[in-house]
C-alpha cells in the first residue's frame, strides 16, 4: 500500500558501503549481505559482537540501546536495512520485548536522522490491522510505525511464514513432524499462511533498494501458496514420505504450545511463543502491488522447503565440540540402557516378590502408569526431545525414592510403604536404585545441554 508519494532515487552504485544491514549475523541480515555482496555492492554489517571484515563487507560494532555508537555506525550511511529483533532470551526478557524493540526502533531512528540516512527498508510481519493481534506481530507493526515517524522514507515489507535453513519456524516445522509421529495440536494450525522461501524475500529486499517507486511505501509478500500450519506439517511430512496423524486439542493455548515446541524441539520457548502467536491469525497477501514492481517467479511451498533441508544438511551450523557431541551420546545411550533395564527388573515384583498387597488395584494401576511412562520417556529420548529427558527424570527419582523406601526397614526396622520385601526383593531393590542413580544422572547431563547442541550445530 502507498504511504507517501515518490521520492528520488539514493544512488549507491558508486558510493562504497554506503549500505547497512542491521542484524548482520541473524537469519535474514547474514543472507542478505552475502546476496549484495556478490551483487557487487560494498556492504557495511552491523553487529553486537565484534566479527572481522570480509571481502565487500565491513562489520562494524554496535548496540542499538546506545545512540551515540549507532551514530557513528550510521556515518556515511545512505540505505540502511533494519533487521532487528528482540524476541529470544529469558523469560523475563520476553515478557519487555514489545518496550524494547520499541526503543530500539526509536533510537534507531534518532542516530539514522542524525547521520543523514537516505532510506530505511524495513522487514516486518503480515497483519491484519482489521483483528486483535498478538504482542509480537502489534510490536512489529509498531516498530514499522515508529520508523516512518521520521523525516526518513520507509519501504517496508510485510512478510508471511519465512521457511529457509537456520529460521525458527522452519526449524519447528522440521523437528515437530520428524520427531511426532502423532501431532496433538491446538486449533491454530488450521489459520492459513503464505509461506515465502527466504531467497524469495532477500530478492525483494534488494530489489527494493534498487526500485525508486517502492520509496517510502509498504509492501505485502508471501509465497506461491496459500496453505495452513496443518497443510505446511502435511507437505513436508509427504516430503519425508512419512505418515502425520494430526489431532487437534481447541483449548491448547499459545503459551502451553510453545512450551510444547520447547520440549519437542530445540526451538526454545522464548522464540516458540512470538512465532505461535503470528499463526493464530491468517496471514495471507491482500495487496499484491509489489509483484507489478519486482515479479519475482516465486517458489512454492515444497520448493522452500527442498531448499532449506538441503541447505542445512550440506551446510550444517557451527557443530559443538567433539568431546561434548560424544559425551551427549553417552549418556543419551545410558539413560535408554537404565530406563530398559528398570523396566526388566521391573517385573520381577510380579514373579519374585511374595506380597499379595501388589496385585492389588491400586498397585496393578500405579504398575500401568509406571510402565506407560517407561514407554513414553524411551520414545522420545530415542528421538532426542527435552521432553524424553524431562520424563526419564521425573521418573527415576520417582523410582529411586520408591525402591529407597521399600527398602527402609534393612535401616530403621520399619517399612514406609507396603510390608517388608523378601531378601531377594531386598537385594533387587539395591540394584535398581543403582539403576535409578545412573537414569537420574544421565537424564540431568541431557536435559539442560540439548537445546544448545541441537539448536546451535548439526542435529546429534
Amino acid at each position: 500500500m502507498e504511504i507517501s508519494q515518490q521520492h528520488p532515487h539514493v544512488d549507491i552504485k558508486n558510493k562504497p558501503y554506503s549500505i547497512m544491514v542491521t542484524g548482520a549475523t541473524g537469519f535474514i541480515g547474514s543472507r542478505l549481505i552475502s546476496h549484495l555482496s556478490k551483487m557487487g555492492y560494498s556492504v557495511k554489517g552491523m553487529s553486537r559482537r565484534n566479527i572481522p571484515d570480509t571481502s565487500n563487507v565491513k562489520y562494524v560494532q554496535a548496540d542499538v540501546f546506545d545512540v551515540e555508537q549507532l551514530e557513528d555506525a550510521l556515518e556515511g550511511i545512505e540505505v540502511t536495512y533494519y533487521l532487528l529483533h528482540s524476541m529470544e532470551g529469558s523469560k523475563d526478557h520476553w515478557k519487555e520485548f514489545a518496550s524494547r524493540e520499541k526503543i530500539q526502533a526509536q533510537n534507531f531512528l534518532k542516530a539514522a536522522t542524525k547521520a543523514g540516512v537516505k532510506r530505511i527498508i524495513y522487514l516486518g510481519g503480515l497483519v491484519n490491522d482489521s483483528l486483535d493481534l498478538s504482542p509480537h506481530m502489534k510490536s512489529r507493526k509498531e516498530v514499522g510505525e515508529i520508523l516512518a515517524s521520521g523525516d526518513i522514507p520507509v519501504t517496508e515489507l510485510r512478510a508471511s511464514l519465512i521457511i529457509g535453513a537456520q529460521g525458527g519456524s522452519y526449524a519447528m516445522l522440521r523437528y515437530l513432524v520428524e520427531r511426532l509421529p502423532v501431532m496433538v495440536c491446538p486449533s491454530w494450525v488450521k489459520s492459513l499462511a503464505q509461506p515465502i522461501a527466504v531467497d524469495d524475500v532477500i530478492e525483494y529486499l534488494s530489489e527494493c533498494m534498487i526500485h525508486p517507486e517502492t520509496t517510502g511505501n509498504i509492501y505485502e509478500i508471501g509465497g506461491k501458496d496459500k496453505v495452513t500450519y496443518e497443510e505446511l506439517m502435511r507437505v513436508y511430512a509427504k516430503y519425508l514420505n512419512k505418515s502425520l496423524f494430526v489431532i487437534e486439542i481447541p483449548f491448547l493455548t499459545t503459551r502451553l504450545s510453545s512450551y510444547w515446541v520447547d520440549l519437542i524441539t530445540p526451538v526454545k520457548a522464548s522464540l516458540a511463543r512470538p512465532l505461535i502467536d503470528s499463526l493464530v491469525h491468517d496471514t495471507v497477501v491482500t495487496d499484491n502491488s509489489i509483484t507489478k514492481i519486482i515479479p519475482l517467479q516465486l517458489k512454492s511451498v515444497r520448493d522452500a522447503i527442498d531448499i532449506a533441508t538441503k541447505e542445512i544438511r550440506d551446510n550444517p551450523p557451527d557443530t559443538p565440540l567433539r568431546e561434548e557431541r560424544t559425551g551427549f551420546k553417552i549418556n543419551q545411550k545410558l539413560l535408554l540402557v537404565s530406563l530398559i533395564a528398570m523396566a526388566i527388573v521391573g517385573t520381577t515384583y510380579y514373579w519374585l516378590d511374595d506380597r499379595s498387597e501388589l496385585f492389588e488395584p491400586v498397585w496393578i494401576l500405579a504398575g500401568v502408569f509406571w510402565y506407560i511412562a517407561i514407554i513414553a520417556a524411551i520414545v522420545f529420548v530415542k528421538s532426542k526431545t527435552r521432553l524424553g529427558f524431562l520424563i526419564g527424570g521425573i521418573l527415576s527419582w520417582i523410582t529411586l525414592a520408591f525402591w529407597l523406601f521399600d527398602n527402609f526397614y534393612v535401616v530403621f526396622d520399619t517399612s514406609l510403604i507396603i510390608d517388608k520385601p523378601n531378601e531377594l526383593i531386598t537385594i533387587r531393590n539395591f540394584i535398581w536404585t543403582a539403576l535409578s542413580i545412573l537414569a537420574v544422572i544421565a537424564s540431568h547431563n541431557t536435559f539442560h545441554k540439548i537445546i544448545d547442541y541441537q539448536y546451535k550445530g548439526k542435529p546429534i
